[in-house]
């Protein structure tokens, strides 16, 4: 056999990060014929997608639904098996606990912007309803590249409605603040409306006549019988049965460019990849390039994080009233200190089918630059949440199960220019053969953005360029999935 008829050994790819974007990377990679390697610092796979067990019944302990309507999260869930465990929330009411009571969720809104004035008269003032019916007589808004959310939607219909309805919702997702939050990055629909200088009312009164002359039937959500959390240990199941090699308790610490191909270091040990995808938070991902792309890694240690914590308890069903629906948001202009609450047994019909005689349900705390309530030690983070349960809903009963679990800087945050920040780090990356990056830091928080960046990762490195590009112009809109996401 002449050397150049020898097989050629197929291309190793380094995967770091064993979450669900490093996961779905390495999935689509297997895809292509590589040989890949999967390393995650901590003895977990999954990162913020955690499910585990209260008084016995399955349970998220991180993000608990997967938007549907787009196909990443959905379809991958199908192939690795998931197919028959995909499960529709069993109630999307929820409610808002705001000026002193708890309110029935607003309809007809774009993520808290209404199109009719009305739809919020149990929220706002009746000074409020006014400056919403004031908005399409005010001059066109100046929004040049991109704006805060707060910030645009204030000025054309009052801090009210951000406040009362935007804040709460848009916090859901990014635990962040409404007002330096990226309308651009956020809620696109309405940047494309901002940008074309019309009115915002009568632009949303177009996008709810256009959604009503094509109604769609199919779940705006999605979870997983026994908990999202399962999704990314089936990713992984499927990609260690194809020959996917994944390494627990294993942190890269570096990254360096040798002849052709690249060093990964990881404790005692040196890999050597044709490619590697970093696939961490924006600061872990920050240390790796800092060597080899200095420029990339400046831009990600900009990225900001917000850190939280979830309160989930379980109460005998005989001994607890709650009022109707998936539960609730809390606007923070009105004080409290959860920020919201779901009834997990109420919107997954599987938690209820485990053990009928439980309820239950979660909490959380903590948003971007307000980090107190987060010192606490569990113990007063357990009594703070079940005090201000009972005060919205007259809850009184005992838990019989409860547990706090911290999210520390779990949910990057989208500022006002971040697209033009992650549009920077992928061309300077670029400038890199053989790198990609993807992760929640870049063009989406919610699940299906997550792996959408994971796999345009890999198609970078396929020299296909079509899926990033048409990321980094259209990023994965992240809605909320009901009270407590």
């Amino acid at each position: 056999m002449h050397a150049s008829d020898a097989p050629t050994a197929p291309r190793h790819v380094v995967v770091v990060g064993g979450g669900i974007a490093g996961l779905a990377a390495a999935h689509r990679l297997l895809d292509t014929g590589a040989r890949v390697t999967v390393l995650e610092a901590s003895d977990r796979l999954g990162g913020k997608l955690h499910a585990d067990r209260i008084a016995g019944v399955r349970i998220d302990l991180g993000a608990e639904s997967m938007l549907a309507r787009r196909p990443e999260a959905v379809g991958l869930a199908r192939e690795v098996g998931l197919a028959d465990a995909l499960q529709a929330p069993a109630t999307a009411s929820a409610s808002l606990w705001t000026r002193g009571a708890l309110r029935p969720m607003p309809k007809g809104h774009v993520m808290g912007v209404p199109g009719d004035p009305e739809v919020l008269a149990d929220v706002l003032s009746p000074e409020g309803l006014d400056r919403i019916a004031q908005e399409p007589g005010l001059p066109p808004t100046e929004v040049g590249d991109d704006i805060a959310v707060g910030s645009y939607v204030a000025e054309r219909m009052g801090r009210e409605v951000v406040d009362r309805l935007v804040e709460p919702l848009l916090g859901g997702v990014y635990a962040g603040n409404a007002y330096r939050i990226s309308l651009r990055m956020a809620v696109p629909q309405l940047y494309e409306v901002a940008r074309s200088g019309s009115s915002l009312l009568h632009a949303v009164r177009d996008i709810q006549r256009r959604t009503a002359e094509k109604p769609r039937t199919d779940p705006v959500f999605m979870g997983i019988e026994g908990g999202v959390g399962r999704l990314p240990l089936a990713v992984a199941e499927s990609v260690r049965a194809r020959g996917g090699d994944i390494r627990t308790g294993t942190s890269a610490t570096a990254l360096r460019r040798t002849a052709g191909a690249w060093q990964v270091i990881a404790g005692d040990e040196s890999l050597e990849a044709d490619a590697v995808v970093i696939a961490v938070p924006a600061p872990r991902a920050a240390e790796l390039l800092e060597a080899e792309a200095p420029a990339a890694a400046a831009e990600l240690r900009t990225v900001e994080y917000a850190s939280m914590a979830l309160m989930t308890f379980a109460f005998r069903r005989a001994e607890t009233e709650l009022p109707p629906g998936s539960g609730f948001l809390v606007p923070p202009v009105d004080g409290r200190t959860i920020k919201a609450a779901t009834f997990a047994s109420r919107k997954w019909g599987w938690i209820a089918d485990e053990d009928p005689d439980l309820l239950v349900a979660r909490t959380s705390v903590g948003r971007h630059g307000d980090t107190e309530d987060l010192k606490r030690d569990d113990a007063e983070l357990l009594d703070i949440a079940r005090a201000d349960l009972h005060v919205a809903t007259g809850l009184t009963a005992e838990p019989v199960a409860a547990r706090v679990t911290r999210w520390q800087d779990g949910l990057p945050q989208y500022p006002v220019g971040h697209h033009a920040r992650v549009e920077r780090i992928r061309r300077q990356v670029s400038g890199l053969p053989g790198i990609a990056v993807c992760g929640a830091a870049y063009d989406g928080v919610g699940i299906p953005a997550c792996i959408a960046s994971a796999q345009a990762a890999v198609d970078l490195l396929q020299g296909d360029t079509a899926a990033a590009e048409e990321l980094t112009a259209h990023p994965v809109q992240s809605l909320h999935g009901g009270a407590g996401e």
